[in-house]
């Protein structure tokens, strides 16, 4: 691929958030804050990180920004939807998240942007509460229609030359894709006939692959990821990347348990808790909807440790996971893993991490990246999953008859050459052997 064939980020892009909660807001308050230098963007791999390109030798590491054409912060326009009113400074104060003197550092800004009445139902979110800005309409899909007629609104009165989409919103409660979900054309008949298997992310998925509006599923709803999605994205030449933010204990899992297989360490058990009081550790306290989020944590460490491969050591592995809503703690998550791992000749050992984290602060680069590469892809022209954003996500989405890569270092390697093969540069493999021909 030539970088010729990537059209350039000239202009305004929207940023359209489901949910204007504590992630939400405090990526909005982030970006700002890094336009005016108040704040560093740090954990966004599109504004800080640097990007090897030929030998070790050449020492030539520039900017991922200056490899590839991404938007600017200073192009950036927000947007979103929530079922609660408050407008992103209220929602931001509300959450707890950031520091007075952060807040009231872009606070103006924050306050100009007000939520969208949103697609809702209490039937995929029991425990939310405070719930007054929802849409009503006809059928399921006179809400699609309608959050299709946002976004082209918001395009035009933003000044949007692109918009994207990442769903910021509460995880839902778990329901399995079913037959609805098997094509466009069922599933466009249960929008009309107002399934209530559809769930709320489902429709903001249509709408946005409908209006061409590149769309990342943050959480581990069950959103864009079924065959009437991916036929829908292909027919609109839009590009899809989910699932679920990969931030705290997650995040930890995939840095240590390619370190453990690599040296075959075995892992005899691991036992996850968490303790958060945001609206997230709120409506995980509902257990259809913790058995959404329970399904892509725990996936994890079965694809890294490829038990059947290695039965011996991961075959007998007991992995256990708890959240637990505790209101004290506001956005500062706690996530405390006790790992047993066993070594040469059998011997056990112990391996004890306690991360605590705001949440939200993790998250929002996240939001950034994928923003900002989603339209790096829709511009060279690509739709459909985007796997090389797998290193943002606990279950990453891919190809029906593919495994999901989850090792966060493969998942690194694999966005880069990406990057690296957009651009017209050479792969990198780490091979090294050129560096020792006789």
């Amino acid at each position: 691929m030539s970088p010729n064939d990537i059209r350039p980020a000239s202009g305004k892009l929207g940023v359209l958030t489901p949910g204007m909660g504590a992630v939400a807001t405090t990526f909005y308050a982030g970006v700002i804050a890094a336009r005016t230098g108040v704040a560093l963007p740090i954990g966004s791999l599109t504004q800080l990180g640097h990007i090897r390109l030929g030998k070790r030798t050449e020492d030539n590491n520039p900017l991922i920004s200056e490899l590839v054409s991404l938007a600017s912060l200073d192009d950036l326009v927000f947007g979103g939807w929530d079922p609660i009113s408050d407008n992103a400074y209220e929602a931001a104060k509300r959450a707890g998240v950031l520091t007075p003197a952060h807040l009231e550092a872009v606070a103006d800004e924050l306050k100009k942007i007000e939520p969208m009445p949103a697609v809702f139902s209490h039937e995929w979110v029991k425990l939310l509460e405070g719930v007054d800005n929802v849409k009503t309409g006809s059928s399921t899909m006179d809400l699609a229609e309608q959050v299709i007629a946002d976004i082209e609104r918001f395009r035009t009165e933003g000044g949007c030359d692109r918009v994207v989409m990442v769903w910021c919103g509460s995880t839902e409660a778990y329901h399995a894709a079913c037959e609805i979900h098997d094509s466009l054309e069922a599933f466009e008949q249960a929008l009309r006939a107002s399934d209530p298997r559809i769930a709320p992310s489902q429709v903001y998925a249509y709408a946005a692959l409908k209006t061409g509006t590149p769309y990342a599923n943050g959480a581990p709803n069950v959103s864009a990821d079924f065959p009437a999605a991916l036929e829908l994205a292909a027919q609109m030449g839009v590009p899809i990347a989910g699932k679920d933010f990969k931030t705290g204990q997650t995040l930890v899992k995939t840095i240590l348990a390619p370190g453990f297989k690599a040296r075959l360490l075995g892992v005899s058990g691991w036992f996850s808790t968490n303790i958060l009081g945001n609206r997230d550790g709120e409506v995980l306290d509902d257990p259809e909807s913790f058995r959404a989020k329970e399904i892509t944590k725990a996936g994890v460490l079965d694809q890294i440790l490829q038990p059947k491969l290695y039965p011996q050591l991961y075959g007998e592995m007991y992995h256990k996971i708890r959240i637990n809503y505790y209101p004290p703690r506001g956005d500062n998550k706690e996530g405390w893993d006790n790992i047993d791992i066993f070594g040469w000749m059998g011997y056990p050992m112990q391996i004890k991490v306690d991360f605590l984290a705001k949440d939200s602060i993790l998250a929002a680069p996240i939001v950034l990246d994928l923003a900002l590469f989603l339209d790096l892809a829709s511009r060279a022209g690509k739709h459909g999953i985007q796997e090389w954003l797998s290193f943002y996500f606990k279950s990453p989405q891919a190809a029906p008859e593919l495994y999901p890569e989850n090792d966060l270092f493969i998942q690194l390697t694999k966005l880069k050459n990406t990057l690296r093969h957009w651009a017209g540069e050479e792969l990198i493999t780490h091979l090294g052997t050129e560096y020792y021909q006789e």
